[in-house]
């Protein structure tokens, strides 16, 4: 088998790569899984700060991982795609399942939720008001996606630019003011929580980290449009992921010098909180309303992409209804496979719970994460005339690291919230009848 990325124009440089990375990943959970993450540490701050230098060094390792593969076979599909190379079809197909029915659903209601949370902060609402701003805003993003493809990405655009307005002034602001309205460096203290479990804390919140680092897994897939992707590639991964691990690392700690983390664990809004205790109500209303814009373009993004995953699914006649989920508008959207992720996204937004929601997301497409890396191991036994554009530095370690840690965070999730991860275990796994009755209409 012979992959040399024939029709794709070979014009990304390593500065295009870097961008596309921090690009990918910046979103929503640097401003809001602090609550989550200083929760699981029980106020403590410095393992919390440590969480997300592991979270980053396991994303890292995921991404170099993930690039092999994505260079060597640069299917449209993606994962699914690597994922069937790997370990055949009928994993694949729940990969395209989890992604239509969990991961994606999942996402942009947590996005959401977490959009109506701190609305709601602003407009000086109750907490019933809630659910109605996030099940409208799921609607009303789906309605910009159906009417245009363009409206749709002009969102995202408009919201990729102004996301970095909040944390480069939170970061700076807060370095330089925050010991005199907090207590500064003395809330980097105490590193553990009496009585904590290392592993628990370690486990637990690396998986809180993990939201907020999400995204790294689509830049690999640029690699057959790259000049040297064997050289930038790597560069470009681990380059942009260290620039993401430094600027959550140091807005955390411009966070904690306003605001100690065991006040911050009882906020769902952290980073407004910090706005407001730097600025006042009005520059911290500022400030949040462009947090928010951030949240809303990647609710929008999430969407755009998830509606994407049925439509996939139907090309393939491999789920009901497929000719409906397979159709698109005259303006090119597809409208039925939209309405469909909008339908289960308004679902899991019922929970009315962003760190449950995110959880579930994270948590079950870890464990096809974790098949990935391992594909990139088998194809390196099964297909070792593959011709690879780039390859795993220090192979096979990288890839056992990425696959050790991934199994640590998702097993120790399914220990301790068994309810929890059942949901989207067991709602990827109802995917299989269905799989087989598909295979069995088709045949």
């Amino acid at each position: 088998m012979d992959n040399n990325n024939q029709g794709l124009e070979k014009n990304l440089g390593l500065f295009s790569a870097l961008t596309l990375v921090i690009g990918l990943v910046i979103g929503s959970g640097v401003f809001f899984k602090p609550h989550a993450i200083y929760t699981i540490t029980g106020g403590a701050a410095g393992i919390g700060l440590v969480i997300w230098l592991l979270g980053g060094l396991l994303s890292i390792l995921g991404a170099l991982t993930t690039a092999e593969i994505s260079a060597a076979i640069p299917k449209t599909g993606g994962m699914v795609e690597w994922v069937r190379e790997g370990f055949g079809d009928t994993l694949a197909y729940l990969v395209g399942w989890c992604q239509t029915v969990v991961f994606f659903p999942a996402t942009i209601a947590a996005l959401a939720v977490i959009f109506a949370q701190t609305s709601i902060i602003l407009l000086g609402v109750g907490e019933s008001f809630v659910l109605p701003i996030a099940i409208f805003t799921i609607i009303f993003l789906a309605t910009l996606n159906t009417i245009s493809v363009k409206l749709g990405n002009g969102i995202q655009v408009i919201a990729s630019v102004v996301k970095l307005i909040p944390l480069a002034i939170i970061i700076v602001v807060g370095l330089i003011k925050g010991p005199s309205v907090g207590n500064g460096v003395a809330n980097l203290s105490p590193f553990m929580a009496q009585g904590a479990s290392l592993p628990s804390v370690l486990a637990g919140g690396v998986l809180a980290t993990l939201f907020a680092y999400q995204g790294w897994i689509d830049a690999g897939a640029v690699a057959g449009e790259m000049k040297k992707p064997e050289k930038d590639l790597p560069i470009a991964l681990i380059g942009g992921l260290l620039i993401i691990i430094a600027i959550y690392t140091i807005i955390n700690v411009a966070y904690l010098f306003v605001v100690p983390a065991d006040v911050m664990m009882k906020s769902d809004a952290p980073a407004a909180l910090v706005a407001n205790a730097l600025f006042g109500r009005v520059g911290g209303t500022l400030i949040t309303g462009g947090i928010l814009i951030s949240v809303f373009g990647c609710c929008g993004a999430n969407l755009f992409t998830g509606s994407r995953q049925p439509y996939a699914l139907a090309q393939t006649n491999s789920i009901p209804f497929s000719k409906t989920f397979g159709s698109t508008t005259k303006n090119g959207t597809p409208a039925a496979s939209t309405v469909l992720i909008t339908i289960i996204s308004c679902i899991f937004a019922l929970s009315g719970q962003f760190d449950f929601l995110t959880n579930i997301a994270v948590t079950t497409i870890w464990i096809f994460y974790i098949l990935t890396f391992a594909s990139v191991m088998i194809l390196r036994k099964r297909q070792p005339e593959l011709h690879r554009p780039y390859k795993v530095p220090m192979y096979p370690l990288v890839p056992i690291l990425a696959i050790a840690g991934g199994l640590f965070v998702v097993i120790n999730q399914i220990v301790t919230n068994p309810g929890q991860s059942f949901i989207g275990i067991g709602v990827t796994l109802l995917g299989l009848p269905i799989y087989w009755y598909m295979k069995k209409k088709n045949a």
